[in-house]
């Protein structure tokens, strides 16, 4: 990341409001921001000029948020999107994560959620490609992708095939959700996606190995009716929890 430069953000959202309450505490915080209301103004934009990540609307008029998706996608594979819904739209938020979002930040929402939303696409976009046989650690959880061994605080964890493939999978996505179809998808195969219940037994089993507390994990999450999500700062969850003491936006 260019740290010489305030980190560019889209907003595109149809209501005002929404776009107002974001712009000031963005501003506030060094960010740039430009505005759109519509789809149509966002492709406009991204193509005339360069953003580090977008905040999309899902429901919008004209195009609406996820066809905008699909178009950014087209010309912009690596720019970070993360979209903004409301709590019942779990179809939607999957669709679009299946189309290329980064994430999803549910209405209403804490200022301070979306920062550090935010923050985290953007590094994940300008951090280099990691090679496949890197190891990966997050917390006390390392993975060696070339020994296919898994280890917690420096001892060994012994996985099954399957649970080691989920876990590699949610760690090399850390940070992002990851919906149950891609998951099922990448570790079992295409005709396997609609086996959710199959894919809960074996995060069970793989929770009672990785976490402190199985019946409350800090490692492998739950987005609900969504997916599964790894996270990607251990430490910091535990003593900046971003819902606590922050301006939640309205539902509109």
């Amino acid at each position: 990341m260019n740290r010489d430069r305030p980190i560019r953000i889209l907003l595109v959202d149809d209501e005002p409001a929404i776009r107002r309450a974001l712009r000031t505490p963005l501003q506030e915080l060094g960010f740039h921001t430009e505005e759109a209301s519509r789809g149509e103004d966002a492709l406009h934009l991204v193509r005339a000029q360069p953003f580090d990540v977008v905040l999309l609307d899902i429901n919008m008029p004209g195009i609406g948020g996820i066809r905008t998706l699909e178009r950014l996608r087209a010309f912009a594979p690596r720019l970070p999107i993360l979209m903004l819904t409301v709590r019942d739209e779990e179809e939607d938020k999957v669709e679009a994560l299946e189309l290329g979002a980064d994430d999803y930040i549910t209405k209403p929402f804490s200022v301070r959620e979306v920062m550090a939303r935010v923050r985290s696409a953007v590094r994940r976009a300008q951090t280099p490609e990691r090679p496949e046989d890197a190891p990966i650690r997050i917390g006390k959880i390392e993975v060696q992708p070339a020994r296919r061994s898994v280890k917690k605080a420096g001892h060994p964890i012994r996985l099954t095939p399957k649970e080691y493939d989920i876990l590699y999978y949610l760690m090399a996505h850390a940070g992002r959700a990851v919906t149950y179809g891609k998951l099922l998808s990448s570790v079992w195969g295409a005709q396997y996606r609609e086996e959710v219940d199959y894919l809960r037994t074996f995060v069970r089993q793989l929770r009672k190995k990785i976490e402190d507390d199985p019946s409350n994990p800090i490692y492998l999450v739950t987005d609900a009716c969504v997916g599964y999500r790894f996270n990607e700062e251990i430490p910091r969850l535990r003593r900046d929890d971003p819902h606590t003491g922050e301006l939640y936006l309205p539902i509109t």
